[in-house]
């Protein structure tokens, strides 16, 4: 009965079990968060169209179609993530700019102090850079890619067998 529980122990404690179970996890969190992104819109969106019954705040409508284009574009992110199982920076960094730039137009340039404006452009600007350098840094990583030891190893070896047995 002992040996039976070690194994059983053994066996979940395998790590490609583990991985595989939290992964599993880590799918079931993305797919909550998806349903729930999907019910916030659908309810900002209802209370859009609700509010074109009163007399039309243009800065509240404004407002409702930025937050719900960012919640979109967070839902494309998850779903994005749940097929490659990768976030996309590119997207997260259009998010952000979107997020910064709704606070912006929302409250309007003339109220924001002048030291938050300098800021949210510096912050503008170094999350254009991160976009505008991506390309370029992935491409330079996949041109210093280092192979694996292992590889390299069993090419050695292969390599020695081959011309051993000539």
């Amino acid at each position: 009965m002992l040996k039976g529980l070690i194994s059983k122990l053994k066996n979940w404690l395998q790590r490609n079990k583990i991985v595989r179970n939290l992964e599993f996890f880590q799918d079931f969190i993305i797919i909550s968060l998806c349903l729930g992104l999907f019910c916030v819109m659908l309810i900002r969106l209802g209370d859009m169209f609700f509010s074109f019954l009163h007399p039309l705040d243009l800065r509240q409508v404004t407002s409702d179609i930025l937050f719900i284009l960012i919640l979109v574009e967070l839902f494309r992110l998850l779903i994005d993530h749940l097929q490659q199982q990768r976030t996309s920076v590119t997207a997260a960094v259009e998010i952000t700019i979107i997020s910064a730039l709704r606070e912006v137009i929302l409250r309007g340039v003339l109220e924001i102090p002048r030291d938050q404006i300098f800021g949210i452009a510096i912050f503008l600007l170094v999350l254009t850079g991160i976009m505008v350098a991506l390309p370029w840094i992935s491409r330079f990583l996949e041109q210093v890619k280092i192979p694996h030891p292992e590889t390299t190893e069993k090419t050695q070896l292969l390599a020695e067998n081959h011309l051993i047995s000539d």
